[in-house]
C-alpha cells in the first residue's frame, strides 16, 4: 500500500501545472541541503579541535556534553519554521476499502524523510567515535547514539503534532511558544543553563547507560500521540457547514478608502473567518518575541545593524511574509467569481497593498517596545518597516502572479499544510537578502546609520513608486489570471 501511494503523488507530481516551478524549487533546495551537509560534516570532524578553542580549560566531552540539548532546542525552533507537513489528499481514499492504519503509517513513515533527521548522523556521530567510545566503551557509545536519534525523532513528531494542532487550535501554538519563550528568557537572563543540564543529562548517561532509552520511550510516546490525533482527525471534512459561524461584521476604519476600502474589508473577513488565515494573522504578532533572540547587547552596542537586519525585517514584515506567500490561492475557491464580476482589477490589487500596510504598521507599532532595550532598535525598525511596505510588498504581490496552486481553506484543519514548508520560504530569499546588501557596503565601511538611512530610502522611493507597481502588476495579474484560474480549478 506504500508503494502505491507514493506513485500516486509521483504522478500527482508530474501531472501538475505547477511542476516546473516546484523541480526548480527543489534544485535550489537540493543546493542548499548540500551546502548544510557539507558544514556538518565539517563541523562534526572538526569538533574536536573546535570545542576546546570555544571553552578553554574543559573537557572535550564535558563541553561536547553540554552542547547536545543546545543543539536540539535550535532543531526545534528551525523545524517549526521549515519542516514541511508530510501530506496525502485523502479524500479520493476516504471511501475505499483503504484502512486508516495504513494511510496513518504513509504519513508516519514520510515524515521521518526530513534533512533534519540527517544532520544528528554527520555533526555528532564522528565525535560520538572519535571520543565517547575510547573513553566509555562500545556500550555506552551505542547508547549515545540511540539517545541522538531519539532526540531527532522525538522533536520530528512533536513539531509535526504542534503544526496540525495549531491549525485546529491556534491557542495550542501561543502556550507552546510561551514557554519556548520563557525558558528562553530564563537562559537568557543567565537563570537557568540549557548548557549546564544537557552536561548533567549526559554525563549521568555515560555513567548510566540504559538512561538513554528514556529519550526512546519520549520519542515513542510523542509518536503515539500524533498518530493518534491523525487516526481521530482523519475525515473530509471536520465541521459541518451548520457549525460554523457566520459572523458579519463592518469595518469602518477601511470606509474611507472606498471601493479599495470594501475589498480590503472583505478579505479582513475571510481571514477572521478561517482558520488557516487566522492562523497566518495569529502567527504573526507571536514572532514579535524573535528579537530577543538576535538583538544581544554587545550587538547593539556595536552598532552592528546588518546581523540585526534580518530579524527586523522578518518581525515587522511578518504578516506580509506569512499571508503574502499565499496570496491570490486564499480567494482560490472563489476566483473565477472574481475574474467573472465586475470587479476593477486596480482596486482589487490596492486592497492588498493596503492590507499589507495597515499590516504591517500594527506589527512595527507593537514591536517599538524594543526601544526599552535600546533606542537604537526604533531606527532599525523604522528602516525595517519603510522597506517591507515600500518594496516588500511589490515582490510579494509579483510573486503572487507566479503561483498557481489552490488552497482550500474549507478542509479539515489537519490536512490543511499545501504548498507550506521550505519551498515555500525559497521564495523569501530576494525579500531577504536585499536589505542586508544594501546594508552591507557601508557596514564594511563602518558607517552603520548611514546604511540604514540608505534602507529607509530604498524602502521610501519604492513606496512613492507605488502608483507605477500597482498598474505594472495589474498589467501581469491581467496577463496572468487565466493560467492562475485555471490552477486553481485543479
Amino acid at each position: 500500500m506504500l508503494t502505491i501511494f507514493l506513485d500516486h503523488q509521483r504522478k500527482a507530481f508530474w501531472r501538475s501545472r505547477n511542476k516546473a516551478g516546484s523541480i526548480a524549487a527543489q534544485i535550489v533546495l537540493v543546493f542548499f541541503m548540500l551546502y548544510f551537509l557539507a558544514i556538518a560534516i565539517g563541523v562534526g570532524f572538526g569538533m574536536t579541535k573546535f570545542l576546546p578553542k570555544f571553552f578553554p580549560g574543559q573537557d572535550v566531552i564535558v563541553s561536547f556534553n553540554g552542547l547536545i540539548l543546545y543543539y536540539f532546542a535550535f532543531d526545534f525552533i528551525m523545524r517549526l519554521q521549515l519542516q514541511e507537513l508530510p501530506t496525502l489528499s485523502i479524500i479520493p481514499y476516504l471511501h475505499l476499502r483503504i484502512s486508516k492504519s495504513k494511510i496513518i503509517q504513509f504519513l508516519n513513515i514520510k515524515a521521518l524523510f526530513s534533512a533534519f533527521n540527517l544532520w544528528p548522523f554527520f555533526i555528532f556521530f564522528p565525535f560520538f567515535f572519535i571520543k565517547i567510545a575510547p573513553a566509555y566503551g562500545v556500550f555506552t557509545l551505542l547508547m549515545y547514539i540511540v539517545s541522538v536519534l531519539s532526540l531527532a525523532v522525538f522533536n520530528n513528531y512533536l513539531v509535526l503534532y504542534i503544526k496540525r494542532k495549531s491549525i485546529a487550535n491556534i491557542w495550542f501554538t501561543v502556550v507552546g511558544l510561551a514557554i519556548f519563550a520563557g525558558f528562553a528568557a530564563l537562559e537568557y537572563y543567565k537563570v537557568i543553563s540549557v548548557m549546564a543540564a544537557s552536561n548533567f543529562v549526559f554525563s549521568k548517561l555515560a555513567l548510566y547507560p540504559y538512561i538513554g532509552f528514556v529519550f526512546t520511550l519520549l520519542a515513542f510516546v510523542i509518536f503515539k500521540i500524533n498518530s493518534t490525533y491523525l487516526r481521530n482527525n482523519l475525515y473530509a471534512e471536520e465541521l459541518s457547514s451548520g457549525q460554523e459561524k457566520k459572523v458579519s461584521t463592518d469595518y469602518a476604519f477601511l470606509n474611507r478608502f472606498g471601493r479599495v476600502g470594501e475589498l480590503a474589508a472583505l478579505e479582513l473577513k475571510l481571514i477572521l473567518r478561517h482558520k488557516r488565515p487566522r492562523s497566518a494573522l495569529f502567527m504573526s504578532f507571536l514572532f514579535l518575541c524573535y528579537g530577543f533572540i538576535f538583538y544581544k547587547e554587545p550587538v547593539i552596542a556595536k552598532n552592528a545593524f546588518g546581523q540585526m537586519m534580518f530579524a527586523a525585517i522578518f518581525m515587522t514584515g511578518i504578516s506580509i511574509i506569512i499571508y503574502g506567500q499565499f496570496m491570490f490561492a486564499w480567494q482560490s475557491a472563489h476566483f473565477d467569481g472574481i475574474l467573472s464580476n465586475k470587479i476593477n482589477f486596480k482596486d482589487f490589487i490596492k486592497a492588498k497593498f493596503l492590507l499589507f500596510t495597515i499590516s504591517c504598521t500594527i506589527i512595527t507599532l507593537l514591536a517599538s517596545f524594543y526601544g526599552f532595550i535600546s533606542p537604537k532598535l526604533l531606527l532599525l525598525h523604522l528602516a525595517a518597516y519603510l522597506y517591507n511596505i515600500g518594496f516588500g510588498t511589490v515582490i510579494v504581490l509579483y510573486l503572487a502572479t507566479l503561483n498557481y496552486k489552490r488552497l482550500d481553506i474549507t478542509k479539515a484543519a489537519s490536512f490543511n499544510y499545501q504548498g507550506t514548508g521550505a519551498t515555500q520560504w525559497l521564495l523569501m530569499f530576494p525579500y531577504v537578502l536585499t536589505p542586508i546588501l544594501l546594508y552591507v557596503p557601508f557596514g564594511i565601511m563602518n558607517k552603520p546609520y548611514l546604511g540604514l538611512i540608505v534602507v529607509s530610502l530604498f524602502g521610501l522611493i519604492m513606496l512613492l513608486m507605488r502608483g507605477f507597481w500597482v498598474n505594472y502588476i495589474v498589467k501581469r495579474f491581467e496577463k496572468q489570471r487565466y493560467k492562475i484560474a485555471e490552477g486553481f480549478r485543479e
